[in-house]
């Protein structure tokens, strides 16, 4: 695989990390990369409740409608959620999904926020350790899990433009915490970034949130 992958151009390399509009097997929110020189395409699912499909995809598959994470949270169980994410994961495998666009880290901020339901707690260490179990069982199965939405999109209104400002120790001591011990603990194979700005910066440019 190396030495294929070694063979083909930039602009080809370029191209396995863009996605090509709407998918076959997957919701909008998802898609899938360019099959180039051989190299399969990775295909994508989104659901924070299993897998999610469109009627307009070009195989229709049953999948199971598992409790929210807010739910799965409220158990304090971690085995529990780690039997949830394996089932979801093969469930993924069978279907020829790759990644899972999950699970979903963000903070319960504020009641009235849409999606509530698809984050774990107000409380980053529960969501963090909830989420690490999710993550353990989906990769057990073979198939990627993707933390999100990396970090301080807490809310649906005005998610894609809206400059979140918070302080360091806030960032850390509730944003970031969760994020920090999914990736200690479970090792995703992904984390998606968030749309907003975070103080200023976009949060998938920002070199101090991403690198330092």
């Amino acid at each position: 695989m190396m030495r294929r992958y070694d063979q083909i151009s930039i602009e080809e390399k370029i191209a396995l990390l863009v996605g090509v509009g709407v998918p076959k097997r997957v919701p909008g929110t998802a898609g899938e990369t360019r099959e180039i020189s051989g190299i399969p395409s990775i295909e994508l699912s989104d659901g924070p409740s299993g897998l999610r499909v469109e009627p307009y995809a070009e195989r229709v598959y049953l999948s199971t409608a598992f409790p929210s994470p807010i739910m799965l949270a409220s158990t304090w169980d971690p085995e529990i959620v780690e039997e949830v994410g394996r089932a979801i994961g093969e469930e993924a495998r069978e279907n020829g999904i790759d990644i899972l666009l999950g699970p979903g880290l963000n903070i319960h901020r504020h009641p009235l926020c849409g999606r509530n339901f698809e984050y774990f707690s107000e409380d980053p260490l529960l969501s963090g350790v909830m989420a690490s179990a999710y993550v353990k069982g989906v990769q057990s199965a073979g198939v990627g899990a993707t933390p999100k939405h990396f970090v301080a999109n807490d809310q649906e209104t005005n998610r894609y433009f809206i400059d979140t400002i918070v302080s360091e120790r806030a960032l850390r001591e509730i944003y970031l915490k969760p994020f920090e011990i999914v990736v200690k603990k479970a090792s995703p194979w992904a984390i998606m970034s968030s749309y907003n700005k975070l103080n200023g910066r976009y949060t998938s440019q920002d070199p101090w949130l991403l690198i330092d």
